[in-house]
């Protein structure tokens, strides 16, 4: 996704264990790590002192992680466990047979639980070639700044090609985002049901309800 500056390096190898440290897990997401995850190394830190912006918003730090995965498939509770054990904010790689797909998270403070951030879904990208061109990193004048650009880029270039509104702000925009979400799954949903449906007159009761959420799905994407 972006290209980091040289000075923003840190390539620092994170050993699982510490991961497992600092997170309640279970035993079916321990699996996964040992499954899908070949290595995890903190490839980038995005900060005052090596981007020359100042902190803003309770926005210090942003980090890059690098996950090298063993298939090609990795669950999303993997990537949440390690966003909930860091208190940064963390955009990921994850890296496999020479490509790389990008995904981020919003990540915010709790309101109810202090130290527990909040991990909203994530906004993940297509695989790509992993040579393929970096986008440099936005112009912002401060690590929120820079935060919320960095993250509406991963949102528009996700599935959902979101695309914030006139005077939304980045809450409302991931909001919306998951409303998308969910519309979506209830147009599949209603869809399956009409493919499945014989009696006429819930076939027209089924249209009906499909016809309705496709056009709440369209105001909301519009």
């Amino acid at each position: 996704m972006f290209l980091y500056p040289e000075q923003t390096k840190f390539g620092r190898v994170l050993p699982k264990n510490k991961v497992y440290g600092h997170a309640k897990l279970s035993r079916a997401v321990r699996q996964r790590f040992v499954d899908e995850v070949e290595q995890i190394v903190w490839r980038h830190k995005l900060a005052p002192e090596t981007l020359r912006l100042p902190a803003k918003s309770g926005v210090t730090e942003i980090q890059v992680f690098e996950i090298a995965l063993k298939t090609g498939d990795l669950r999303e509770d993997v990537l949440r466990t390690i966003d909930r054990a860091v208190p940064s904010l963390i955009f990921f790689e994850l890296t496999f047979e020479d490509r790389v797909r990008f995904a981020a998270s919003f990540k915010r403070a709790s309101e109810i639980a202090t130290g527990s951030p909040v991990v909203e879904t994530y906004f993940e990208t297509p695989w790509q070639d992993a040579k393929a061109p970096r986008l440099q990193l936005p112009v912002a004048l401060d690590m929120a700044g820079l935060y919320e650009q960095m993250l509406r880029q991963h949102m528009l270039s996700s599935p959902l090609a979101l695309q914030p509104r006139g005077g939304e702000t980045l809450p409302e925009t991931v909001e919306r985002g998951n409303h998308i979400r969910a519309k979506r799954r209830e147009c599949k949903q209603l869809e399956a049901k009409l493919r499945k449906e014989t009696q006429f007159n819930r076939k027209v009761e089924i249209n009906a309800q499909l016809r309705h959420s496709q056009a709440a799905l369209a105001e909301l994407e519009g």
